[in-house]
């Protein structure tokens, strides 16, 4: 192998050990015995573990944070991105979960700023500009804007991490969802969320249908009871005035 070569694949097996057993639970040994190395090969290239471990972690925060902020600039309506910035996160989970797992575990003095918590606080940063644009454009206050950019990834983020283990539904159905939360509230949940914009306008004629159907039947049985009323108390006069013709 040339060194280039050497490096990268013990970048990839130090990648697969740190994402099992995390930087203290990964030796020199193994990663020199797993590549077929001896371990001054390891300190050669990175100067010990904790080098190799900042490198990954490193590779790993500069690739979710790509991601995530080219998904976020790429679309022009607000809903479209937040669903994007949630599948690219769900994509990369599905994609790399070693390299997610590695970032979601707290941070080694030797790995510099490449944590999860400063990760998502970059990309909440990207959120909070965009937020606060769209709040000044309505005639919000713009200094709320980084608490919901704050909420929204930290929405978002947790439930990548109990995605990243479960797996279940499918990641277009998981993002949905997100969504569905994060744009109509619990208050106006759509019942059958997706990211297609088609589907979601079907969805909500014929949700417009059966509110229709529905009022129409409303509509109708009230009629009906008001003419039962009536008639009621048709008959209620008849038999009061007969009493009186008797009386």
């Amino acid at each position: 192998m040339t060194g280039k070569e050497r490096r990268e694949q013990l970048l990839d097996i130090g990648r697969t050990l740190f994402a099992g057993r995390g930087l203290d639970g990964t030796s020199v040994e193994e990663i020199a015995s797993a590549a077929g190395v001896s371990k001054p090969v390891v300190y050669e290239h990175f100067g010990g573990k904790e080098g190799l471990y900042a490198v990954v972690v490193d590779r790993e925060f500069e690739k979710l944070l790509r991601l995530v902020t080219e998904a976020l600039t790429s679309a022009t309506h607000y809903r479209s991105m937040l669903e994007r910035a949630a599948l690219a996160l769900l994509e990369y989970i599905e994609e790399s979960p070693d390299g997610f797992r590695i970032l979601v575990r707290d941070s080694h003095g030797g790995t510099g700023t490449g944590s999860y918590a400063s990760l998502l606080s970059e990309i909440a940063g990207e959120v909070e500009y965009i937020l606060a644009q769209e709040f000044d454009r309505h005639g919000y206050d713009d200094k709320f804007a980084p608490l919901y950019a704050q909420s929204l990834v930290g929405m978002v983020a947790l439930t990548g991490q109990w995605w990243l283990d479960v797996r279940k539904p499918r990641r277009e159905d998981v993002a949905a969802h997100i969504v569905n939360l994060a744009w109509n509230g619990l208050s106006g949940l759509e019942p059958r969320p997706s990211l297609d914009p088609r589907r979601r306008r079907r969805e909500m004629e014929r949700l417009e249908k059966r509110a229709e159907k529905a009022a129409a039947k409303a509509e109708k049985a009230e009629e009906k009871a008001a003419a039962k009323a009536e008639k009621a108390q048709r008959r209620t006069r008849r038999d009061l005035d007969a009493e009186a013709q008797e009386g």
